[in-house]
């Protein structure tokens, strides 16, 4: 399901600043974060997308989050922007 949400979604942000950024400008609607993602890099948008009270949506890997955003590499976290 998470997968398929990414995939169609109109807009979408692809990495961490990116989605920490969106997160404090308020555009985010929902966050998606994989759970094969080094919690070092992952964890600031974890921390950001609770304080604001964003959704946060745990897929399993990588790998398939970034092939849902058409990219060629893995993405640990995309945030569907409105």
């Amino acid at each position: 399901m998470s997968y398929e949400k990414v995939a169609q979604a109109k807009e979408v942000i692809v990495g961490t600043k990116q989605t920490v950024k969106a997160l404090k400008n308020g555009r985010v609607k929902e966050v998606f974060v994989a759970k094969d993602a080094d919690l070092r890099i992952i964890e600031q948008v974890i921390r950001t997308a609770s304080e604001l009270q964003t959704p946060i949506h745990y897929v399993d890997s990588m790998k398939k989050l970034g092939k849902a955003c058409k990219i060629e590499v893995g993405a640990s976290a995309v945030a569907i922007i409105s």
